[in-house]
C-alpha cells in the first residue's frame, strides 16, 4: 500500500468541532458531508472506503484531503464562494427594462415577447447581447406576468401586471 500524499491528522479541538458541526443540524448537507469525510480520513480510512460510505467520488475525497493539507481546516470544511456570471443589467438598466416591458409593444405586435424585449435591449444599447431566457428571468424577477390568464393567453391591455 502506497503512502498517502495528503494525510490528515486532526487535533482534538478540530475533531470536537467536526462532531459538533455534524450534530447541530444547522449546516448545509455538503458541509456536514465534508466534516464526516474529514473524520473518516483522520481515522486513516482509504479514499475508496470513504467514497463508498459517504456516496461521493474518490476525487472528492482526494480534493478534500488536499484542501485540508494545503489551505487549512476552515477552508476544507466550508465551500468556496461561487460568484456566478456578472449581472447583465444594473439597477438603472433593470428599471429601463421594466419601463420597456410595461410600455406599448412595437407596431405590428399585440404584446411584448421575450425575443422582442431582448432585441429592444440590444437596440437601445443597454446590453451588448442578451438571450430571451435571461429576459424571461428578468421578467420573473420584476414580477411581470404577461401570461396572466390561466389558459396562457394574455389580454393586449394587460401586458404587465407590475405596472
Amino acid at each position: 500500500m502506497s503512502k498517502k500524499l495528503h494525510t490528515i491528522h486532526l487535533t482534538e479541538q478540530e475533531r470536537a468541532l467536526l462532531h459538533q458541526h455534524i450534530v447541530t443540524g444547522v449546516h448545509s448537507a455538503r458541509s456536514i458531508r465534508r466534516a464526516q469525510i474529514l473524520l473518516a480520513a483522520d481515522r486513516q480510512r482509504s479514499d475508496a472506503w470513504i467514497a463508498d460510505q459517504h456516496e461521493v467520488s474518490k476525487a472528492t475525497v482526494y480534493n478534500l484531503r488536499r484542501r485540508y493539507c494545503t489551505e487549512g481546516f476552515q477552508t476544507a470544511l466550508n465551500e468556496k464562494p461561487r460568484p456566478g456570471a456578472p449581472k447583465k443589467l444594473d439597477g438603472r438598466g433593470e428599471a429601463r427594462f421594466t419601463a420597456i416591458a410595461c410600455s406599448d409593444p412595437p407596431s405590428g405586435h399585440q404584446r411584448w415577447t421575450v425575443r422582442l424585449l431582448a432585441d429592444k435591449l440590444v437596440e437601445l444599447e443597454l446590453v451588448e447581447n442578451i438571450s430571451p431566457a435571461t429576459v424571461g428571468t428578468l421578467l420573473k424577477k420584476t414580477r411581470s406576468n404577461p401570461g396572466k390568464n390561466a389558459n396562457g393567453a394574455s389580454e393586449p391591455s394587460a401586458a404587465c401586471s407590475s405596472c
